[in-house]
């Protein structure tokens, strides 16, 4: 079963087998569907440009004929939205179905609990981190929440001098929510920051990441200390080769707005899921 993700950030596609529940395949290039949106708030030509090209690169190792696709908060956001749209389902085929920010989330859950259960790892209770380029879920076992706060708003809104302070108040509502609830024994994160960093502390760059040495990783907070500090003595050329290409500028938001939401939560490590919303769409579509 094949999936495609159109965020905020990057267009993601994955093939599961239903019957092992296994990924087979994926894909992912970054596209950056949601810069400039914060200015005018719309998606800019240039980011359907990269959005296409990245479609037609996809179809080299997938047949898309018969994919699920959805779109989240970028589209959700955006004025032109339906236009946009309109134009990548006449330029590549692929229809995109634009889902809420619950329906994100539950998709997300799905597929984390899938991988939690094929690595044997049994956890009570979670709070479930999905950092995106344009919005932030935080997902529980009964309920979860989206904050409208992502790494390509962060970067677009913030200059790097004020990103900390920046983050910390845009966080405010998250730090209400925790004091409402009754920590969870475990803190889980997903979604291309954390994983990053767990890629990155184990010495693999962009070009060898390898999901199957990242799902199950712990990071503690001093790793993320220590993975924020050596990215920004980088070179920019440098960055990318860690991080990869249109990523460079974005992963300092990423790490800290990570280490932020962790510290709110009063935690002091983190479980990596490399899983995430794509899975579980396809998941979703094993069932069906």
């Amino acid at each position: 079963m094949i999936a495609c993700d159109l965020g905020s950030n990057s267009f993601r596609v994955v093939e599961i087998d239903c019957d092992t529940k296994q990924r087979v395949l994926g894909f992912e290039r970054v596209v950056k569907t949601a810069e400039g949106i914060s200015k005018n708030g719309e998606i800019s030509k240039d980011a359907v440009k990269r959005i296409i090209k990245a479609i037609e690169d996809a179809k080299e190792f997938f047949d898309l004929t018969d994919a699920k696709a959805v779109t989240t908060a970028a589209l959700r956001k955006a004025t032109n939205s339906a236009l946009v749209l309109k134009k990548i389902k006449d330029a590549t085929g692929l229809e995109f179905e634009i889902i809420s920010a619950k329906c994100e989330a539950r998709f997300t859950k799905v597929a984390v609990e899938n991988r939690l259960h094929l690595e044997n790892m049994d956890v009570e209770s979670y709070v479930l981190m999905d950092l995106g380029g344009g919005s932030t879920e935080l997902i529980f076992k009964d309920f979860e929440v989206s904050f409208d706060i992502g790494i390509v708003s962060i970067s677009d809104k913030y200059l790097l001098d004020d990103i900390e302070d920046g983050i910390k108040k845009e966080l405010l509502e998250v730090s209400k929510l925790a004091k409402k609830i009754k920590k969870p024994k475990t803190f889980i994160a997903s979604s291309g920051t954390p994983t990053t960093v767990a890629s990155f502390l184990q010495g693999m760059d962009y070009e060898s990441y390898d999901y199957k040495k990242v799902n199950g990783m712990v990071l503690s907070m001093d790793d993320i200390n220590r993975a924020l500090r050596e990215l920004l003595k980088m070179s920019e050329s440098e960055r990318v080769r860690w991080v990869g290409a249109s990523r460079d500028d974005l992963i300092v938001a990423g790490i800290i707005i990570f280490r932020e939401i962790l510290k709110i939560f009063g935690f002091c490590e983190v479980l990596i899921i490399d899983d995430g919303l794509r899975e579980g769409v396809a998941l979703g579509r094993c069932k069906s």
